[in-house]
């Protein structure tokens, strides 16, 4: 009965990091959405932002997932895999003008 509970558990606790990271990947998209609101802010003003919006994702997981080295992880997995689809989007889907 035990080796069960065990099982479970661990499902339990990968759910719990998989919804921590789709969390983290609509808060990076809210950042998309912030930063391409203020297109003609500075580039220090775009980096307050990105600590913010950081620091925001980093408490959700730490909330979700009571695990320090976990959200580490999560948060920087999510991150690099936001600027990698980022990366290839403008690559794929180039804007031609800019607003």
């Amino acid at each position: 009965m035990a080796d069960g509970n065990i099982i479970i558990k661990s499902l339990g606790d990968a759910m719990k990091k998989y919804v921590a990271f789709l969390f983290q990947l609509i808060i990076w998209s809210c950042f998309t959405l912030a930063v391409w609101l203020s297109h003609r802010d500075h580039l220090i003003y775009k980096i307050i932002v990105f600590i913010v919006f950081f620091y925001l994702s980093f408490l959700l997981t730490k909330m979700i997932v009571k695990s320090n080295r976990s959200t580490i992880i999560i948060t920087f997995s999510s991150l690099s895999i936001y600027f990698l689809l980022q990366v290839l989007l403008k690559q794929i889907v180039p804007i031609p003008f800019s607003l």
